[in-house]
């Protein structure tokens, strides 16, 4: 019963850093992003393998070409040997880019895996190699709005809601 305990509670903690990873993203918090990689982690993003000094340098910069962008993961499977991990996130991730010469802001959409090797060193779990896969992708036009102004937004720093 413990073991299964301990498990079940290591699931939760590994399910928490790929949680705060997408926020860190949308958010463009860098120093969370930091703190769900350990310091030798390995992050591949096809057009982008490195370090998390590196991949954390690649994010600032690519982020700034994205309005927003919004990070979804469906399902999670965690599977916890020891102190190590192998995990597969589903997820599908939207970067809306601003208008081009067209006039017209679009959506880049993705339907991708996070496939992570988790390492639990002094008690916390961190991502210490990841594989990010694309399934497929689209591009959509984004031609009318419904929402109105009014309605809160979300912001891509620390003075998003969710930081107060």
């Amino acid at each position: 019963m413990e073991e299964a305990l301990q498990r079940l509670l290591d699931e939760d903690a590994i399910k928490k850093v790929h949680l705060r990873y997408c926020r860190a993203i949308d958010r463009r918090d860098f120093d969370l992003l930091r703190s769900c990689y350990h310091p030798d982690a390995i992050d591949d993003h096809g057009d982008f393998v490195g370090g998390i000094d590196d991949f954390i340098a690649f994010c600032r910069e690519g982020t700034l070409n994205f309005l927003s962008t919004t990070h979804h993961t469906t399902n999670m499977l965690v599977e916890v040997e020891g102190d190590s991990a192998k995990t597969e996130f589903y997820g599908r991730a939207y970067h809306r880019v601003p208008a081009g010469e067209d006039g017209e802001e679009k959506d880049f959409a993705v339907n991708t895996r996070w496939i992570d090797r988790f390492e639990k060193r002094d008690g916390e779990w961190r991502i210490s190699k990841r594989l990010v896969v694309v399934d497929t992708d689209r591009v959509d036009p984004v031609n009318e709005r419904w929402v109105p102004d009014e309605q809160y937004r979300g912001r891509r720093d620390r003075s998003d809601p969710v930081y107060e």
